[in-house]
């Protein structure tokens, strides 16, 4: 028998505990690793009554996993996979107003490495789930709850890891639950718009390598690694790929559009997401495929030529247009640089249809009326490619009601990240309701 209780009331405190542990992911074996953290999100589980195994990828790198099928839940519907990762971006302290590691309440809100990539989810399902396994209140059908080591760095060592080598841990779910989506962005007093993502870009990490021919610096040079690299760099930079709108992407600016009472031009789109705000630096980069470069590697000394260079670039590129991506890029730099594929993540989406859908809207809308689901499709990555690549429909689906002016795409990997404490409260409500519903 279930009796009443407050899914957030420990929200709150729980999302400082999870910022204080430094889980810094520098994208190699240095850094803290995940092991503390998730020893203490076992911790949490197992003072409730939920058993969770930790699994490691590397020493130090680890996920937690742990099913939970309390009395009363419809054990014919599959599980529900709700997943959060536990690692964050490096944080230079001198940068920030408030220590990125001290999970300080300031202003109303939590600041924080990984107060909302994504330590604010984190805590958001562990105090909803310990209150209703503290009450007795069973979710409508078993949930596989996992907490990922190394999304930031591509999930090698996490979701992607968990795929291969334990895909036991996911038997049977056919939908999930985790980043990015759910955020309100307010139009008027009486509307929020709520993007539920439903789509992700797929991600090309490139190296290009340029070799020539090393010599002095002082003699005439006709075979330069350097030259025929920067050439290359600057034609990938600046190039304007053309725009392409997807269909997630089409009735979340038809939304907009109809939202904000203005005309939707195909044309003219700036214009349309002139009305978004901070937001419109995130929806404008889901238009198109995009290429930056984002580091230089080259010789050692001034008067010394060398022989080879090399430069990074950060490729996304949109549902269905991967190989266009790639001959693009092959044309950009010509015959005399070459480029190998570094890391490679494919492009996903699903449809914004279905009971999931439903209760999103419907759970969201009992917190706040003025709440209206729109699908989006999201310019970066998330565990959700792993769990795709073995046929589980996944969603960005972690709820915040948002102050109208906070620059909550400028939160994510920026210096001063937090989230307000109310947001919080908010999204442990909205999540108690869903596990009724989903």
């Amino acid at each position: 028998m279930s009796v009443e209780y407050k899914p957030e009331a420990e929200v709150v405190q729980l999302c400082q505990e999870l910022i204080r542990i430094d889980t810094s992911n520098f994208g190699s074996d240095s850094g803290p690793g995940e092991r503390l953290a998730a020893e203490r999100v076992a911790g949490l589980l197992d003072e409730v009554g939920i058993a969770s195994e930790l699994l490691e990828a590397a020493p130090g790198r680890t996920s937690v996993v742990a099913h939970w099928e309390p009395e009363g839940v419809d054990a014919s519907i599959s599980p529900l996979l709700v997943h959060g990762h536990l690692d964050v971006v490096p944080a230079n302290a001198d940068d920030w107003s408030v220590p990125p590691f001290s999970g300080e309440v300031v202003d109303g809100c939590i600041w924080g490495r990984g107060a909302v990539d994504m330590k604010d989810f984190d805590a958001m399902v562990l105090s909803v789930i310990r209150a209703r396994a503290r009450a007795g209140a069973a979710p409508r059908r078993p949930i596989r709850l996992i907490f990922t080591a190394d999304e930031e760095a591509g999930a090698r060592l996490g979701a992607r890891w968990l795929v291969e080598k334990h895909r036991e841990v996911v038997e049977g779910c056919q939908e999930a639950i985790g980043e990015v989506g759910g955020f309100s962005l307010t139009v008027r007093d009486d509307l929020r718009l709520y993007p539920i993502q439903t789509a992700e870009k797929g991600m090309a990490w490139l190296n290009l390598i340029a070799e020539g021919r090393a010599g002095h610096g002082s003699l005439r040079h006709d075979q330069n690694a350097i030259t025929a690299l920067s050439a290359a760099v600057a034609r990938v930079g600046s190039y304007q790929w053309p725009r392409k709108i997807t269909d997630p992407q089409r009735a979340f600016l038809e939304a907009v559009a109809e939202a904000f009472e203005v005309d939707l031009d195909p044309d003219q789109l700036e214009e349309t997401l002139a009305h978004l705000g901070s937001i419109a630096r995130l929806i404008g980069a889901t238009m198109s495929n995009t290429a930056n470069p984002t580091m230089l590697t080259a010789g050692y000394k001034h008067n010394v030529i060398p022989g080879n260079a090399a430069a990074a670039i950060d490729g996304r590129f949109l549902p269905g247009s991967e190989d266009e991506f790639y001959a693009t890029i092959a044309d950009l730099i010509g015959d005399q640089v070459r480029y190998e594929v570094v890391a490679h993540n494919p492009s996903v989406e699903t449809q914004f249809a279905g009971a999931l859908v439903e209760a999103m809207q419907a759970c969201l809308e009992a917190e706040d009326p003025g709440a209206q689901t729109v699908p989006y499709l999201f310019s970066g990555g998330t565990d959700g490619k792993a769990w795709h690549s073995v046929g589980i429909r996944c969603f960005g689906f972690a709820p915040l009601r948002l102050p109208p002016d906070l620059d909550f795409v400028g939160m994510f990997h920026g210096v001063d990240e937090r989230v307000p404490t109310d947001s919080l409260e908010f999204g442990a409500r909205v999540l108690d309701r869903f596990l009724d519903r989903a």
